[in-house]
């Protein structure tokens, strides 16, 4: 074979190559389950706001607070600690929580610690650069009754290629003053796990 016949088969043998490697991407509905790896994915966090947010809506503690106070409950959202063995992005499910509570006008809802940092940054510019009449009182936030907390945890279980995932998510309003807790919800899922053994 002639030099210039081998160097065009080896082109034409990687560009074949070359495009069978190329990476594929399909458009799915966000509510379609697509389990890759078996750890926590977008599907556990839609499981558990809708579980959240139906136990948390049909409560009676915003009625008892309404009726007590004549007026709707301010909640804040504080720390949802992820104690499992994976990364997990808790605001996912407590961002659902929080517009579901606030879109059905049951619940005021306040700025987060962390993004009450940005804001209050933004009115100590106004005082400096914004006009009289379009600057923002300092100190007139409103302030919080209760406060969502909650926590992520697993139990895996294994052996050889197979394991079983056991995560369970535990939120609880507490009312800031009393430190009563007025709501505790949770939400478990369990998954069990199979590796397929590795052809060589």
């Amino acid at each position: 074979m002639k030099r210039s016949q081998l160097l065009f088969t080896v082109a034409l043998v990687s560009v074949v190559a070359l495009s069978g490697c190329k990476t594929k991407v399909k458009r799915v509905a966000v509510d379609e389950q697509i389990d890759l790896s078996g750890r926590w994915n977008d599907t556990d966090s839609q499981l558990v706001s809708a579980e959240m947010i139906a136990d948390i809506s049909t409560r009676p503690w915003v009625e008892e607070y309404t009726a007590k106070n004549g007026k709707k409950p301010v909640v804040i959202v504080g720390t949802i600690r992820n104690k499992s063995s994976e990364h997990i992005e808790t605001e996912t499910f407590s961002k659902d929580l929080e517009r579901e509570l606030v879109n059905n006008g049951r619940v005021t809802f306040v700025a987060s610690n962390i993004e009450r940092g940005e804001l209050r940054d933004e009115r100590k510019q106004q005082q400096m650069w914004s006009t009289e009449e379009t600057q923002k009182r300092l100190a007139a936030e409103t302030g919080a009754d209760y406060m969502l907390q909650g926590g992520i945890k697993t139990i895996i279980d294994k052996e050889g290629k197979e394991q079983v995932k056991f995560y369970q998510v535990d939120m609880e309003l507490i009312h800031l003053e009393s430190n009563e807790k007025v709501w505790m919800g949770d939400k478990k899922i369990k998954k069990y796990v199979k590796t397929p053994r590795r052809k060589w």
